[in-house]
């Protein structure tokens, strides 16, 4: 097949899955998942052959795959739309089809797929067990989730929203992909929609996201009217952008590049949940955490992130707009970082966490270390989709406990309840301790200390005050990483649930297997050739493929020992710091980091609640509705409402009673009824009378033929 081709059906199988689940298999549980997960693995075998036969393309950069079709007429020209496969396409394709057919895969045993119905289970709500009988004795199993169909439904769905965006080779089609996928975390988020909990993290997800999505559409509707495309290889020619950098904007005094810029970069400021738009992401912990996994490491923050940095010739034009995204960056990597310091919940740390690397990525596009931004964005996504999958093994083997002891008091996502779950759980604790520590950035091994070694290189060598800030964020990611491993998996159990929970099923592992591995392989392709040892060992592949979409090739840093050393010395001191301040904390009361101000993420959802929230509900209340609905609208009808009863009073008394109903209505009835009364004195039933009439009337007849022919 041509690859322009396959390029096009990439999206597709996953958005034919969720319509033949919607309208004809829902009600089929087995054949659902199937043609999800056959439709996830057909969008990653074209994603794979793709990303081959890019790789033996030389120069992919200039002679990328592209294809594009007239779409909508624009006077004498056609806007077009298509797709395109460049080296950062490339790579993007390859760890989003990875992380969407192992996210398929684990859904099916998350959700307890072969378990039976549950006792008591409502479509809304988490499944709460079955009970089955076995030699005689009753015991509680997990159940299988109420609405296992639409699950699979809306992930393929999320799925077709992030390959169209991948793909897409102009600004519009992607802000198309991009809706899809909002539209889709509102209703994942909000999957269990019984718990007001989840609707709230629903529409705040929703609410949130789109104040960033307004000012990118405005930065598109804007770059359109200054340009006449939104094609990417046309906006990123030399002429055009020297033309966007020199047209002054007149606000703030950036010029048009620097304005739409910043206007397409708090769009990805809301997506990636950067710093003021943050709040949404912790609380999406609230729907099943494959959708989780899908929003943390495979679409939605990935989203926002990979559109920055495909505009990153746009972005790189203004040197204002480039340090606020720098600033961004670099202060919600170290913001977030602490937070994760005192949350309980597994997943919540986790949450947290991926603001914090996040901003690592944007804090490395801000200083203009582009490679590094897009490695870091690939191997966060692995390892990332492998930690979050790994919480929901933990939890899912907590649930095991519950079931056993039946305490259902207990929360299996409080990382307190947990302990000594190493033994037990083998699988998912090797997985997710692999994870860990390519978050931390361990050294050499993972795939996390390269990626993020390189950011932190970039920094030292362009923006000082920025390495200090990535430091000391990636020093708090080593140590709340540890803090998680410790509590969750270490030390003796601190529940009697914990001391029976169990591994998980081979649906649920497998996947934590394959994103381990490319936890850990994925970072070799990127290994410095002038790296102490084993630098040009293996060949820097990344920084030469990927380097190869902007139009001047990035210069390879020299090797300098002091980002080395420091993310030697932030990685390896966060992670036995971790361990040796909670080997021994068995409660929440012996944790120093309890602390308030941290439990409560700095008090910002209150704030927002105060400064924003409350003070549009009274304007709606007091202003809208009081005194423009009740007093201006409604008092302006009531001026018409006396004067419009008069004209329908004297339309009833004189035109609709006397004309329509007495003279039309009621004559037409009283003159039938008059007749009929005339008429039926002529009925008597003889048979000679009728026949004596209708001789009669022949005569008369004949008589007027007669006389009006000879007439």
């Amino acid at each position: 097949m041509v690859t322009e081709t396959l390029i096009w059906l990439i999206p597709f199988p996953p958005a034919l899955a969720f319509f033949l689940i919607v309208l004809f298999t829902n009600r089929n549980k087995a054949l659902s998942h199937t043609i999800a997960i056959g439709a996830a693995a057909l969008s990653w075998l074209g994603g794979m052959v793709v990303f081959a036969r890019a790789l033996r393309v030389d120069d992919l950069g200039a002679r990328p795959f592209a294809s594009s079709i007239n779409w909508l007429a624009t006077g004498d020209t056609w806007f077009r739309i298509g797709v395109l496969v460049d080296p950062l396409t490339a790579v993007t394709l390859f760890f989003v089809a990875w992380t969407v057919l192992m996210i398929f895969i684990y859904s099916v045993g998350y959700h307890n797929y072969g378990q039976p119905q549950g006792d008591h289970d409502l479509k809304g709500l988490p499944p709460h067990g079955a009970t089955v009988e076995a030699s005689g004795q009753k015991r509680v199993v997990p159940s299988v989730e109420p609405m296992y169909s639409r699950f699979f439904a809306f992930i393929g769905l999320f799925a077709f929203g992030m390959f169209t965006l991948v793909v897409s080779d102009n600004l519009l089609t992607l802000f198309i992909g991009w809706e899809i996928m909002g539209l889709c975390s509102y209703l994942l988020i909000g999957f269990w929609y019984g718990k007001k909990s989840a609707r709230d993290a629903a529409v705040k997800a929703f609410m949130t996201t789109r104040i960033g999505d307004v000012f990118m559409l405005l930065g598109i509707a804007y770059l359109y009217s200054a340009t006449g495309t939104l094609t990417f290889r046309e906006v990123f020619t030399e002429s055009t952008l020297r033309t966007l950098a020199l047209i002054p904007s007149g606000v703030l005094g950036l010029s048009a590049a620097g304005l739409i810029g910043l206007l397409l970069f708090i769009g990805t400021i809301g997506k990636s949940a950067q710093f003021p738009l943050h709040i949404w992401l912790p609380d999406a912990m609230e729907g099943p955490t494959p959708v989780s996994a899908m929003i943390h490491a495979a679409t939605m923050v990935s989203a926002g992130v990979y559109t920055a940095i495909r505009m990153f010739p746009l972005l790189s034009l203004d040197a204002r707009t480039m340090s606020f995204v720098a600033f961004i960056g670099a202060f919600t990597a170290l913001f977030a970082a602490t937070i994760a310091l005192a949350q309980n919940d597994i997943k919540r740390v986790l949450a947290y966490s991926t603001i914090s690397q996040l901003g690592f990525m944007i804090a490395a596009l801000g200083i203009g270390a582009y490679i590094a931004a897009v490695f870091h964005l690939i191997t966060h996504a692995f390892f990332k989709a492998l930690l979050f999958l790994g919480s929901g093994s933990v939890i899912h083997g907590m649930e095991h406990g519950i079931f056993h002891t039946g305490n259902h008091k207990v929360d299996p996502q409080d990382m307190f309840n947990m302990g000594g779950l190493k033994s037990r759980m083998p699988i998912t604790f090797w997985t997710f301790f692999i994870g860990g520590f390519a978050l931390s950035g361990f050294p050499i091994v993972t795939a996390g200390f390269w990626s993020k070694d390189e950011i932190l290189a970039d920094a030292f060598a362009h923006n000082l005050p920025i390495f200090f800030t990535l430091a000391a964020a990636a020093f708090l990611t080593a140590f709340y990483t540890m803090r998680q491993i410790t509590l969750t998996f270490l030390g003796k159990p601190r529940t009697e649930e914990a001391a029976h929970a169990h591994e998980t099923p081979w649906t649920m592992t497998l996947p934590l297997v394959v994103l381990s591995a490319l936890a850990i392989g994925y970072g070799w392709v990127g290994i410095p050739e002038h790296f102490p040892l084993i630098g040009g060992f293996i060949p820097n592949w990344f920084h030469e493929f990927v380097g190869g979409t902007l139009a001047e090739r990035p210069a390879a840093l020299e090797f300098n020992a002091v980002p080395l050393l420091t993310s030697l010395l932030v990685a390896l001191g966060g992670l036995g710091l971790g361990y040796f301040a909670y080997r021994n904390v068995n409660s929440p009361a012996e944790d120093k980091l309890q602390l308030g101000f941290l439990k409560n993420k700095y008090y910002i959802d209150e704030i927002y609640d105060a400064v924003f929230i409350k003070p549009a509900i009274w304007f709606a209340d007091k202003i809208v509705y009081q005194i423009v609905d009740k007093s201006l609208i409604d008092g302006f009808l009531h001026l018409f409402g006396p004067g419009t009863q008069r004209i329908g009073d004297v339309v009833r008394n004189y035109f609709d009673i006397p004309v329509i109903n007495r003279f039309f209505g009621d004559g037409s009835a009283n003159v039938t009824y008059g007749s009929g009364e005339k008429l039926k004195l002529m009925q008597t039933g003889r048979i000679q009378q009728y026949l004596i009439l209708a001789l009669t009337l022949f005569l008369l007849i004949g008589a007027f033929l007669y006389f009006f022919m000879l007439a």
